[in-house]
């Protein structure tokens, strides 16, 4: 499997990333460690997941459930903990199940570190992500009303760096090695390569935020910062959450899909999005290449492209994801999906 760089860190993950968000609700732990297994066989040397996770939904009961997961495997398998890189997110703030929605501090990266190594069962996190920014965020549909104007601009910045500097406490103590983003702006992300710039404090390597052919809001600022910082876009829901399989046109709705959960997948679900999934059925038949791999292959040809994270519910999907590897895409291809793009932009 391709390699590509980890921001600035001199090591080489592979193009695909092995997502793990339904650990724990729709994957148990049997078929969990199935597809990590599986992962790795494959070339894949890159596992991404979160003290929240499982999602679908999201419980008190179940939070850290998924890391959990991982950490039984790592205990079985502790030969092979630095074959892959393991990337991990503390939780910002409003999350009422963790530490009662309190925001990313100083004051709360210690012990959320220390926890989630204990639940991993391994002596420290490759990339520590903070999964969301105190001051909100623009992802998951709030683009359409996110306003900024509220902010206190000092306030952000005096956090920023302390966290920053709790950071590299953790880093000497070998809890973690790098520091990486997840549903930033571009101005969030300036901010923290700046302050970290100017006070020799961890750099950020990557940025991890929603990506595919139906969500293109990377495309713009933060592209360009990706491209001239080495901060590599680690894209999320490149299948939109399942849209892109084409699963749920014509009103459709599998047995235990993720729809079957979340009707309305996250605010995906709009009139306009059954169009746009259509025209990338339609350039998946004329080209001849599965739209799952159509997907995936096309995120990972992006120039700005860290890796793109795959999930599954069980190994078999998983199997057929990892054929992705394989597509290769056009120029005439890739015309006809940024013709399909502008035909219908941000369809939710």
């Amino acid at each position: 499997m391709k390699k590509k760089p980890l921001g600035r860190t001199g090591i080489l993950v592979s193009e695909l990333c092995l997502g793990t968000m339904t650990f724990g609700t729709q994957t148990n732990e049997i078929d969990a460690h199935k597809q990590l297994d599986l992962a790795l066989e494959s070339g894949i040397n890159f596992v991404d997941t979160a003290e929240m996770y499982p999602v679908n939904p999201i419980s008190k009961e179940t939070i850290g459930k998924t890391e959990k997961f991982i950490g039984k495997w790592n205990n079985l398998n502790a030969s092979r903990r630095s074959d892959y890189i393991l990337a991990t997110k503390h939780s910002g703030e409003g999350l009422k199940h963790v530490r009662d929605g309190a925001p990313i501090s100083g004051d709360t990266i210690e012990k959320t570190i220390e926890d989630s190594l204990k639940r991993l069962k391994t002596d420290y996190i490759d990339l520590y992500q903070f999964h969301w920014p105190n001051r909100g965020s623009y992802m998951f549909r709030k683009n359409w009303d996110y306003d900024p104007s509220s902010q206190n601009k000092q306030k952000t910045i005096d956090n920023m760096l302390e966290c920053l500097k709790a950071l590299e406490v953790q880093v000497q103590k070998g809890n973690i090695r790098y520091f990486g983003l997840s549903n930033e702006s571009a101005w969030g992300t300036a901010q923290w390569l700046r302050l970290s710039e100017v006070n020799s404090l961890p750099r950020v390597q990557t940025i991890q935020n929603e990506y595919s052919l139906l969500c293109r809001l990377y495309d713009t600022d933060l592209a360009e910062l990706s491209l001239n910082e080495d901060v590599g876009l680690l894209a999320f829901s490149a299948l939109a959450t399942g849209l892109l399989t084409g699963k749920y046109q014509n009103n459709k709705v599998p047995l235990n899909s993720r729809k079957s959960i979340s009707p309305e997948l996250g605010g995906r679900v709009t009139d306009r999005v059954w169009l746009a999934v259509d025209k990338y059925m339609e350039i998946s038949a004329k080209y001849q290449i599965d739209p799952i791999h159509l997907s995936i292959a096309w995120c990972s040809s992006r120039p700005f492209m860290c890796s793109t994270i795959i999930g599954a519910t069980n190994v078999n999907q998983l199997s057929h994801i990892l054929e992705s590897q394989y597509a290769e895409i056009s120029e005439e291809c890739l015309i006809d999906i940024d013709n399909a793009h502008k035909e219908v932009p941000m369809p939710f």
